[in-house]
């Protein structure tokens, strides 16, 4: 069995978080687990996911934009066997209440039709948004 382990909070207001060995984790998943299963557990059980690269500028971009909303995502960063696992789509990979958003061109256009913030609400990860509204 793995467990998450919490580094605390970076700089663009994300949490990084680390696997390590453990069984007594509450976090404890199964190290059997395909790459494919792991993904989509992660997706159903997050409200805003997204699927990154170390040292990825666009994932650092979107990132940002989130956190500027409001909005502190799930960022979980994956290597090259995971990367393949995720979809067509590489990292990043945004996921808004399970439903697959696609990169930071597609995040930048919901928020540029001001959809982003609704999107949001709804799913739950953002509950004051009056600040928001003109």
């Amino acid at each position: 069995m793995q467990g998450l382990r919490r580094y605390g909070l970076l700089s663009d207001g994300g949490v990084r978080l680390e696997l390590t060995p453990s069984a007594a984790s509450p976090l404890a998943i199964d190290v059997a687990e395909s790459a494919e299963t792991r993904i989509q557990r992660l997706i159903a059980e997050n409200p805003v996911i997204i699927f990154s690269r170390p040292s990825c500028c666009m994932c650092h971009v979107m990132k940002r934009l989130l956190s500027t909303v409001g909005v502190h995502p799930t960022v979980i960063e994956l290597d090259d066997e995971e990367i393949a696992a995720l979809s067509p789509r590489p990292a990043p990979d945004l996921y808004i209440g399970g439903a697959a958003v696609g990169g930071l061109e597609s995040l930048v256009a919901l928020h540029l039709s001001n959809n982003l913030v609704p999107k949001l609400v709804q799913v739950g990860a953002l509950k004051n948004h009056e600040f928001l509204i003109n």
